[in-house]
Order: C-alpha cells, then sequence, then structure tokens
C-alpha cells in the first residue's frame, strides 16, 4: 500500500509565502488571497527556479568586480589609499586589527560566497528532483535567509565614513565602484533567496525520506 505523506499540499492546504499563515484552498476559480495580509496565494511560487537562476546567476557575475575593484579611497595628507575588500581586510589584520579584519572578511567574502554555494546547490537538489535529507536543505535555505542581510557590514561601514570623514587635505574617504557591485551582489542573493520557493524541496519526498 502506498502512504502519501503527510504535507499541505495533500490535505488541499496553501501557506503564505509573505506572512506564513496556512489556509484551506479554495474550490471556486480565480485568485485567492491570504485571509490575513491580502498576499496571492500560489500552490507554489510562479517561475521560482527560473526567477532565482537569474538572480544568483547576476549575482555571480557581479562577484568579480566587486572583489577586483576598490571599495573605498582614502586620502590622508595628499596621499590616497585604495583598498578593495580582501587588500583591506588584510591591511587592518597587518595592523593588528584582527577581530576588524575577521568581521569583513566573513561578513564580505565567506558569507555571500556561501550564500551562493547554498542557493546553487537547493536549485539543482531540486531541479534533479532529489528527496535526499530534505530537512536539512530546508535548514540550509533558512540559513541563507538569516545571514544574506549580515553581508551588508561592509557596505554600511564604507557609507558611514563617507558621510563623517571630510577633513579637506588632512583625510577623506570616498566609496569605490566595488562597493556598488557588492551591494548588488548582497540584494541579488537576498531576492534569489526570496524567491526560491522552499515547498519545491518537499515535492518529491516519499514518508521514508523525511528527517
Amino acid at each position: 500500500m502506498t502512504v502519501v505523506p503527510m504535507t499541505a499540499g495533500t490535505h488541499d492546504l496553501i501557506a503564505c509565502h509573505t506572512c506564513g499563515l496556512v489556509s484551506r484552498r479554495s474550490e471556486t476559480p480565480g485568485r485567492q488571497r491570504c485571509p490575513r495580509c491580502a498576499a496571492p496565494l500560489h500552490k507554489r511560487i510562479p517561475r521560482s527556479l527560473s526567477r532565482s537562476w537569474a538572480f544568483l546567476i547576476a549575482a555571480m557575475l557581479l562577484y568579480v568586480p566587486a572583489n577586483l575593484l576598490p571599495v573605498m579611497a582614502v586620502t590622508t595628507l595628499g596621499q590616497t589609499r585604495s583598498d578593495t575588500i580582501l587588500s583591506g581586510a588584510a591591511y587592518l589584520l597587518l595592523h593588528g586589527m584582527w577581530p576588524l579584519a575577521l568581521i569583513v572578511f566573513v561578513a564580505s567574502v565567506l558569507v555571500p560566497l556561501t550564500k551562493i554555494a547554498i542557493l546553487i546547490y537547493l536549485l539543482i537538489s531540486v531541479q534533479r528532483r532529489s528527496s535526499w535529507r530534505p530537512l536539512d536543505r530546508l535548514r540550509l535555505y533558512r540559513f541563507t535567509e538569516f545571514v544574506g542581510r549580515w553581508s551588508m557590514v561592509d557596505v554600511f561601514v564604507v557609507s558611514v565614513l563617507v558621510a563623517l570623514v571630510h577633513l579637506g587635505q588632512l583625510a577623506q574617504i570616498e566609496a569605490g565602484a566595488g562597493a556598488f557591485y557588492f551591494a548588488a551582489v548582497v540584494v541579488l542573493t537576498m531576492l534569489a533567496a526570496k524567491t526560491f520557493d522552499p515547498r519545491l524541496i518537499w515535492d518529491n519526498v516519499s514518508p521514508r525520506d523525511e528527517r
């Protein structure tokens, strides 16, 4: 006897992707809306995979100039020093500011790369109709949503310094082109995670795989 997995879809339930409320699917034709937040309800987000891939590929393409171009140019006493993300972290490390260097490296290098790798894995696993460890894959997705915004720490620091440090010829800080590209990478990866529908992970899961 075939046992049907206990999922919302098998019980005619739809979860709102905006507020998370679970509602019973209406039998009347037309677009159903969430009774709590009035957002349109879909069994699955339309074109979820294609949209996530589009945002993710754009983020990967922009990640190259984000790391090669300077994110900040510091002028002190007439001398200008431009730093990329990695050279800035190395500069902080060489001057004994290793906690700050570690924060910059983790938030600006490690987190974006990890998030991109996880999203690639999730998208490929769904396209290949994998049923392997769905709960662990769901945890990976939630991890990408949680850490995504923290990649903006580097851009936030640059924007604050640019706004505060204007001392004429003594000291001046300007944002570089790399900061724009890096901010675009962060936003695009957040959009890629937002448009990915985690409910797709459970579509090919049998009862013995739910662990």
